[in-house]
């Protein structure tokens, strides 16, 4: 009779729970589907007498996650703890080199020290299982490393972050601005312990960073990514963008170019009537583009505690079963180091400036613009404020370098009265 897969859970947070729930109540099903029994060994977290709502008798409990992930009862040690460094980390190495495979929604371990723990597992025989730290419950590890295997992937992007989504949707539903709904998110419980996780892309950086290197057989690069947060989009952004035609999304975009590998994690404006554009709330979307494919997009829950335990649980069922794949869908020690590209690619860009009202200040942008090489394709004046004439300008497109270029002589001029907000209109 084939042996019981037996877990050891570090972190019994909301996900830990969710996957406590889900081996508990469908033992059956489990075993169904993977031909093997799959129970829980034991357990670790930071807090033993907690009530989690949820009886955790009969497993056994480490306070220490490293001795946990060494128990010789532990096949598979699932990692839930978060965290790039500390206890995570240390425990993860730990179950590696104890010949345990290991299972981790932990998307910033990965981003930061994936290729040296994947080249560990790999040389271990040990497998890396983490769909769940990318886009919660929605399958696009598996999408990609598996389904999409046979396609040269063209582009990468998506809507990673709900927390992000959510604000950026509600200012428009509400007429509300940042702040506000910053704080609304708050009290909700949406935010990460430091905010800037969320509101700065970096989160959602992670989680590009992981596609990105399946994608086009890279070793993941967190630091290559261009990260710009959604806290300088205002509401009048909300409002002009929706004029065009527009939604703003905290947007991330992998894409393998002539100069190298572009990545970036910033607030873009998508058409309103592209499936980027109908994502409302904390829902999140990723964007696939093959050769052979085509193009195609997944939707779901990107958090909380049942989508999420799904995907762990998606990959626990996996290994179960005996599949197993290189942690990044090929060798690890095949994947290259990319060259870096900043934003290459032409884009038309919306461009929010104040200019004082004063005679020759729009001409005087206009000449800057148009000595960088930046071509304007409408501009809108709106009603002057206290002496200040707020402007509007979408570009034809243009290279970022040429952009920046371009701003940067305007912020040094004495014709605006803050530094131009500059959003990049992506094509989907």
């Amino acid at each position: 009779m084939t042996q019981p897969l037996r877990l050891g859970i570090a972190g019994l947070g909301t996900v830990g729970i969710g996957v406590v729930k889900i081996v508990k109540q469908q033992a059956d099903l489990l075993a169904a589907r993977t031909g093997r029994k799959i129970e829980i060994s034991a357990i670790s977290a930071r807090t033993r007498d907690k009530d989690r709502g949820v009886s955790l008798k009969g497993f056994a409990w480490e306070d220490d996650p490293v001795a946990l992930a060494t128990r010789s009862d532990v096949d598979v040690f699932v990692e839930l703890m978060g965290g790039s460094d500390g206890p995570a980390k240390a425990a993860t190495e730990a179950a590696i080199a104890a010949g345990k495979d290991v299972v981790t929604a932990n998307k910033a371990m990965l981003a930061i020290h994936g290729q040296a723990l994947a080249e560990a597992a790999e040389a271990a025989g040990s497998v890396i299982r983490y769909e769940a730290a990318v886009a919660g419950g929605i399958p696009v590890i598996k999408t990609l490393t598996e389904g999409l295997a046979a396609n040269r992937i063209t582009r990468v992007m998506g809507v990673m972050n709900g927390t992000c989504n959510y604000i950026l949707t509600r200012m428009e539903a509400t007429g509300q601005g940042y702040n506000t709904l910053f704080e609304e998110a708050h009290k909700l419980g949406y935010l990460e312990a430091d905010p800037n996780l969320d509101v700065g892309g970096i989160d959602a950086g992670h989680k590009l960073a992981l596609l990105s290197s399946i994608a086009f057989g890279t070793q993941v690069d967190f630091d290559g990514i261009e990260l710009e947060g959604i806290q300088r989009v205002s509401l009048d952004d909300i409002r002009q963008a929706a004029d065009m035609g527009y939604k703003i999304k905290l947007l991330g975009v992998a894409q393998m170019t002539g100069r190298g590998l572009e990545q970036r994690m910033s607030p873009c404006l998508v058409p309103a009537a592209s499936p980027l554009g109908q994502l409302d709330g904390g829902t999140n979307m990723v964007v696939i583009e093959g050769d052979a494919v085509g193009q195609i997009v997944l939707r779901g829950a990107g958090a909380g505690e049942g989508p999420t335990a799904s995907a762990v649980m998606g990959d626990v069922c996996d290994i179960a079963r005996g599949f197993r794949l290189a942690v990044f869908g090929q060798p690890a020690t095949s994947l290259t180091r990319a060259t870096r590209a900043q934003s290459v690619l032409p884009a038309p860009y919306y461009l929010r400036m104040t200019l004082r009202d004063k005679p020759g200040a729009l001409a005087k942008v206009a000449a800057i613009l148009g000595n960088a090489g930046v071509s304007i394709h409408r501009m809108r004046q709106y009603d002057h404020v206290d002496d200040k004439a707020p402007v509007l300008i979408v570009t034809h497109k243009t290279t970022r370098t040429a952009l920046d270029e371009a701003l940067a002589a305007i912020a040094t001029t004495d014709v605006v009265t803050e530094a131009p907000v500059a959003l990049r209109i992506e094509t989907v």
